[in-house]
């Protein structure tokens, strides 16, 4: 079992970039085998039928991911709340088991992903016909240990002011051209 963070990065990295564009069908991926990730593209031929616009991303957050699903969407579709969600929900699903699947096979070794909370999912109006859609899950990341827990559940308002009072804190002495945090080309005086 891969125990280096980066391996565990990378594998991850690797397998979602295994996702790409026409990697679902057989005739154009170089080695015939296809990868049906669970994206409304993959549905009919991308060369002749008409094109949907769908994909996901994986950002890293100290030892958790983020799986963000994002797609164009028709308003009446939208309109069914409970459909949608579900239907949403189930995509980045489908996206995380096949990323477990991936990973398995780039790496040879599991992948351990549990969710944590609810999909956070925005929709956005971009005509009267069509919307804009993104949705993003959380997972916690098995084997990363020794990484930082990120600080996604603190306000940027608490960071900001933790980071203000560091900075004030370290800088209290300050004392022009002197220590070791200092440039030493500094002539001026010091102000009284």
């Amino acid at each position: 079992m891969a125990n280096n963070v980066l391996d565990i990065i990378r594998g991850i990295s690797q397998a979602a970039a295994n996702a790409y564009d026409g990697a679902h069908d057989e005739r154009y991926v170089h080695n015939g085998e296809a990868k049906k990730v669970g994206l409304r593209r993959e549905d009919g031929d991308s060369v002749l039928d008409a094109r949907i616009m769908d994909g996901f991303n994986v950002k890293y957050y100290g030892n958790s991911i983020c799986v963000e699903y994002h797609s164009e969407c028709k308003l009446k579709e939208v309109h069914d709340r409970n459909r949608f969600e579900n239907d949403i929900n189930s995509r980045i699903n489908d996206i995380t088991k096949y990323l477990k699947k991936e990973y398995k096979s780039v790496t040879g070794n599991p992948l351990s992903l549990t969710k944590e909370g609810e999909a956070d999912i925005l929709v956005q109006h971009m005509s009267n016909i069509r919307s804009w859609v993104t949705a993003k899950q959380f997972y916690k990341v098995g084997g990363l240990t020794g990484v930082l827990e990120s600080n996604a559940d603190s306000s940027s308002e608490e960071r900001l002011k933790k980071i203000t009072k560091d900075w004030l804190a370290y800088n209290k002495n300050f004392e022009v051209g002197k220590g070791k945090n200092h440039a030493k080309n500094v002539t001026r005086k010091k102000e009284q």
